[in-house]
């Protein structure tokens, strides 16, 4: 990975400075040496760290400031980049990738979210030892149900594959030959409905399996008595995104299970990433629900993770379908391209129990602590200005909890998409969001240290 040393050369005429102390020559003198020591490094000349009384000031990325610095300070620095340069071979730098500073916050395309200490434990733990996978999956899904609150439960790859292996199930039920000729759904029921308004990209996943996605409703919005009308014999589950439910002209969840639950058909909730607070779930159930599907990433758990919890009749069906005794089987089953590594089973179990512990307050706390810290850091930024908010996890903006500082560009030297190209050609790259005129720098998957780094280099930007 390419290390990157930042020199202030801010020049002031009325008082003292780096660039009146001779950082300029100090920055040609490293600039000159990484060039012919062929060491892998960027230097960058930045306008002021705030530290004038004792410069010249330069930082080497991700390590201390060095302040006071001279000529005669070169050669131990350029010594230094060499070491990095040597320590620095990471896989990622293997396979010629390069690391993301998340200013985006819980994204699949970037790796979900950051497992804890206790997550890493749990998965080096089963890593010495091989079991017999599905016991572990039904053993982790039923104590994932009473976490929960739920009659049963299993491990999946996602919420995606749990939407996927829920559709299936409703189709198979528990009969093997139906999961091997899958997605055949001749002479089945295979109607999935949803409400018109509630049509979302991964209803994809419901086709996937055979059946035919049916919208109630319109997109304006749905009637109970049209839910009713719908139901026939062909209809096989209805699928409810929890996300949506505040939607004009949807039909409340509780409304939908006490249709669905008397015409005998199951009622799906995907609720992937609704997980807050830790009594949601549990609420879901109460209010009908018969299955429904969480995403792992959402509460610190791995990117390929999540489980459905339900009806243990359900949960049964589900089996039916996955991918667990395919080779030994009877059945060549449907959900065998979702399988599961034992690593990944006992990190979502773990993840989920340290989601139900944990200090939520204090995790908000953390969160508007990060982003204040950003936030001042920007201050001195030009031509713009920084204000902590919170980027929900259905992408909205509002007030609170913080988690997030949203950019507004005061002059036309740069706009969100300007910004955010220069930002994400870094190394490493700093990803953000750019909506319309604003730029959201999310830091719920950031570190301090990456906080004040993201605003060193948005200062040296924007410059």
């Amino acid at each position: 990975m390419t290390s990157t040393v930042l020199v202030c050369v801010n020049q002031r005429l009325t008082r003292v400075s780096c660039g009146g102390a001779g950082s300029a020559e100090i920055a040609q003198a490293l600039e000159t040496g990484i060039a012919r020591r062929n060491i892998d490094a960027e230097l960058i000349r930045v306008h002021c760290f705030g530290r004038c009384n004792n410069g010249p000031t330069l930082r080497i990325v991700g390590r201390h400031f060095r302040n006071r610095a001279t000529l005669d300070d070169v050669p131990q620095i350029l010594n230094e980049l060499e070491t990095l340069m040597a320590n620095n071979q990471t896989v990622l730098t293997r396979l010629g990738v390069r690391p993301v500073i998340n200013g985006c916050g819980v994204y699949t395309d970037l790796g979900g979210s950051r497992l804890s200490p206790r997550v890493w434990q749990a998965m080096e733990e089963v890593n010495k030892s091989f079991v017999d996978l599905p016991v572990l999956l039904d053993q982790a899904g039923q104590r994932i149900a009473d976490l929960l609150g739920a009659e049963s439960g299993i491990v999946t790859p996602g919420a995606a594959a749990a939407i996927t292996l829920s559709s299936a199930a409703a189709l198979a039920g528990t009969d093997g030959e139906i999961s091997q000729r899958l997605p055949d759904v001749t002479g089945l029921r295979h109607k999935v409905l949803i409400q018109g308004g509630h049509r979302y990209k991964y209803d994809r996943q419901v086709s996937m399996t055979g059946a035919t996605l049916t919208e109630v409703g319109s997109e304006n919005g749905t009637r109970a008595e049209q839910i009713e009308e719908a139901i026939d014999e062909h209809t096989a589950l209805f699928l409810y995104p929890i996300h949506l439910q505040n939607k004009p002209g949807s039909v409340p969840l509780r409304t939908v299970a006490e249709i669905t639950r008397r015409r005998g058909v199951p009622l799906f909730v995907d609720a992937a990433f609704t997980n807050y607070p830790t009594d949601v779930l549990p609420g879901l159930i109460e209010q009908g629900a018969d299955l429904i599907a969480v995403s792992a990433k959402y509460f610190g758990g791995p990117n390929a993770g999540g489980f459905i919890i339900g009806r243990a009749a359900l949960i049964e069906a589900v089996r039916n379908v996955y991918f667990t005794r395919y080779e030994s089987g009877a059945y060549l089953k449907y959900g065998r391209p979702l399988k599961m590594d034992r690593h990944t089973v006992v990190a979502v179990v773990v993840a989920l129990e340290d989601w139900m512990e944990r200090d939520h307050e204090e995790r908000f706390r953390s969160w508007a602590q990060r982003a204040r810290l950003l936030a001042d850091g920007l201050a001195a930024a030009t031509d713009l200005t920084a204000k902590p908010k919170c980027f929900t996890l259905d992408e909205r903006i509002v007030d609170e909890p913080a988690n997030c500082v949203v950019l507004e560009f005061e002059s036309d030297r740069f706009n969100a998409n300007s910004l955010a190209d220069l930002l994400a050609a870094e190394d490493p790259q700093i990803l953000t969001i750019a909506e319309g005129e604003i730029l959201i720098v999310a830091v719920d998957e950031m570190t301090d240290d990456e906080a004040r780094y993201v605003a060193e280099r948005i200062r040296a930007l924007t410059a």
